[in-house]
């Protein structure tokens, strides 16, 4: 395993994070995997040098807080782990159970404690922009966060680059603390960011944590339009792809499919899965600094590892580049 900083930070993280909303409650989703069954992902995941794990609040509801806060006290010494945690999505009925305010933020980071059994988070991000409180209530909140003691330090996800910028000289201006890391949708087959998010953090210092760094299992060629014309088009042979909606509004376009095709023979060509083709050419960005992976077999983790080290010449960059077409900005919601 290979460690970087944080972006700019002195923290150094694995240059793969693993993903925790895989690991809660089944009845949250079809594909997630209860505590028993998550258990030997932690495990192989610290075994690999893996010491970077990222959960949230709303994954199973706590859920998923829950099992990775308890799996990382036993199998795991708390200062050689970087836990981080989301807030912002409802986490119940109440008006006040949800968004950026000053009272849930602080409701929130006591709840992701308390589920995650640990007197701090490394990491807490807003897990998206909320255009109903005052920017400024939500920085110094979390700026008060971060002073009590409860995050070392804190992060954005998928917005706007207008409203990273709005964020980072606000919180100049308040002499508040500054996010230092962008959570945000960016792979092979989403690469809009590009445009404007990556040279903002890039100019500004901040670390990248790409989600959905193999588009939610789309880039490894299981997913396929229904041969039968049947049902909505869309099909998949695992679980997860027959029933995540979610991945079947982000992705399925006809030229999505070609980049999948180009990483597939690039893979067969080198000998390795197209997991791991498609995580080196995230990992040789140069603004990247360690992407999310979901993993609901032990092969997921030991692929995603593999990456780190496989390098793709300017060729295989190219090859895998070129079928891309503009999308519509996706995962913002």
């Amino acid at each position: 395993m290979k460690y970087v900083n944080l972006g700019t930070t002195g923290l150094k993280v694995s240059r793969i994070c693993l993903g925790c909303m895989t690991y809660g409650d089944p009845q949250w989703r079809p594909w997630v995997l209860d505590e028993a069954t998550s258990r030997p992902f932690i495990a192989r995941a610290l075994e690999l040098g893996i010491n970077f794990f990222d959960t949230a609040d709303m994954y199973s509801l706590g859920r998923s807080e829950e099992i990775t806060g308890r799996a990382l006290a036993e199998l795991a010494s708390r200062d050689q782990v970087v836990i981080a945690s989301k807030v912002f999505f409802p986490m119940g009925e109440g008006p006040n159970d949800r968004g950026l305010s000053r009272k849930h933020i602080f409701d929130a980071i006591d709840a992701s404690l308390r589920r995650l059994g640990t007197d701090y988070v490394d990491l807490y991000q807003i897990h998206r922009w909320d255009p109903e409180t005052p920017l400024e209530e939500t920085l110094e909140a979390l700026h008060d966060v971060v002073r009590a003691g409860k995050a070392r330090y804190i992060g954005a996800s998928s917005m706007f680059a207008w409203q990273l910028s709005k964020a980072l000289y606000t919180a100049d201006l308040g002499g508040w603390t500054r996010f230092a890391t962008m959570q945000n949708h960016y792979n092979l087959v989403y690469r809009e960011e590009e445009r404007e998010m990556l040279p903002l953090c890039d100019d500004e210092g901040l670390g990248i944590l790409p989600w959905s760094p193999l588009a939610r299992g789309f880039l490894v060629g299981n997913r396929h339009h229904d041969k039968d014309g049947g049902g909505d088009g869309r099909s998949g042979e695992t679980v997860r792809a027959k029933t995540d909606d979610y991945a079947q509004d982000l992705y399925y376009r006809d030229d999505d499919f070609a980049v999948v095709e180009r990483n597939l023979d690039l893979a067969k060509r080198l000998g390795v899965s197209p997991a791991q083709t498609a995580l080196a050419w995230l990992l040789h960005q140069p603004t990247v600094t360690a992407p999310i992976i979901g993993a609901s077999k032990i092969h997921h983790l030991e692929d995603a590892v593999a990456a780190v080290d496989l390098e793709l010449d300017e060729a295989s960059l190219a090859l895998l580049e070129e079928p891309y077409q503009p999308h519509p900005v996706l995962g913002h919601s």
